[in-house]
């Protein structure tokens, strides 16, 4: 029995090695090509830029302060506030300024209650002027006729001029009640002036940028307390080197790149400040900044002057995918796609300068379908 079962036990390993040999038939891997557009990488004429950088400025700003020593009672606005021309900012304590319209006010109200009194006085001296008128001319007449003495007459004649000399007297203390009320006047608006400093308010509309004053503070004249600035009304004030300024104009068209805002915009130049920072060996050209919604002072902001141009190879935005750090094109070679890691450079509108990874004639595939990866066989279509 033992020899059978050996040959038993022998004889499976055959019959499976036997049913082992059925051929294989493994399914080919024929994937379907992708359409895609290509585009012939050609070198062509690139701006040559100058980029200087800078921060933007209000181009009207005003730094609030009190024309009088005083206390602040109250502050009406904070930081970020929208204000109106005219509008409250800051009131001061005024009792020591009414005080002052008070007093201009009781001295101008004494000069006047002197008018009557110095009224009658010149009516009282005409009088008298007009007695001694008709007085003398009496005299004088019976002094004709030789009816009156040489000293009677004279004595007439003492008492018109001393008349007329009252009469002008009276009318001069007149003109002098006059001057003073003018005076007075003066003063009574110069302390009503005076007064109005303790109410501070907006020069111009615009937008609190900053408050460095609480109630209770004492005010001086030229200390900051607020410092408002006309919103919509900025600009760029750059730096740009010496050897570069001979190519900046004013009125010159630049494009202007702000950290704050996600898009660029078109500026001119405004203004080349005719001095060298002797630091930095660089002048500061100011550019005007169209109206933009949040633009504050304080950003950083990049200016690209143009300076001609330049051969360059560059390609539309839609070719290029970014990771990180890293830049790459899909290259059409041998009807698929290859992946290519290339060096961007500047941008202009819709297109990007290629510094190295691409030759002139090389195809591109431009826009990059959904799902697009190395080696994928492509179907080409222009």
């Amino acid at each position: 029995m033992k020899p059978l079962l050996i040959t038993a036990l022998l004889s499976l390993p055959l019959l499976t090695s036997c049913g082992s040999n059925e051929p294989r038939h493994v399914a080919a891997s024929n994937p379907t090509p992708v359409p895609v557009q290509t585009a012939a990488v050609a070198v062509e004429d690139w701006p040559e830029l100058y980029e200087a950088t800078g921060t933007v400025r209000a181009r009207t700003a005003a730094t609030i302060s009190s024309k009088v020593m005083a206390y602040v009672d109250q502050v009406h606005v904070r930081v970020g506030d929208q204000v109106r021309e005219g509008q409250p900012l800051i009131t001061l304590d005024a009792r020591d300024l009414d005080s002052n319209v008070r007093r201009a006010e009781a001295a101008r109200a004494e000069v006047q209650s002197a008018i009557p009194e110095a009224e009658q006085g010149i009516a009282g001296a005409r009088a008298n002027l007009g007695l001694a008128q008709t007085t003398f001319n009496r005299m004088q007449d019976l002094a004709s006729r030789k009816s009156i003495s040489s000293q009677e007459f004279d004595e007439a004649s003492a008492r018109l001029k001393s008349a007329q000399a009252n009469y002008e007297m009276a009318r001069a203390r007149r003109v002098q009640l006059d001057s003073k009320i003018a005076q007075a006047e003066q003063e009574v608006r110069a302390a009503s002036i005076t007064r109005d400093y303790a109410k501070i308010s907006a020069p111009f509309a615009g937008i609190v940028t900053a408050r460095s004053v609480e109630p209770g503070n004492l005010a001086s004249p030229g200390v900051p307390l607020l410092t408002i600035e006309r919103e919509g009304s900025y600009r760029l004030e750059v730096s740009v080197e010496e050897s570069r300024i001979p190519a900046v104009r004013i009125g010159q068209p630049v494009e202007v790149a702000l950290e704050a805002l996600d898009h660029k915009l078109d500026a001119r130049v405004s203004e080349i400040v005719p001095s060298v920072d002797a630091s930095s060996r660089a002048y500061t050209v100011k550019i005007d900044l169209p109206p933009v919604a949040r633009l504050r002072s304080g950003a950083f902001g990049r200016a690209a002057f143009a300076l001609g141009s330049r051969q360059a190879i560059s390609v539309p935005q839609a070719a290029i995918q970014e990771r990180g750090q890293l830049a790459s094109v899909f290259v059409a070679e041998e009807g698929a796609a290859r992946t290519r890691l290339v060096t961007a450079g500047r941008r202009s509108k819709d297109h990007v300068e290629i510094l190295s990874g691409l030759n002139a004639g090389e195809k591109i595939v431009v826009p990059i379908p959904q799902g697009l990866t190395d080696g994928t066989k492509l179907e080409a279509r222009q």
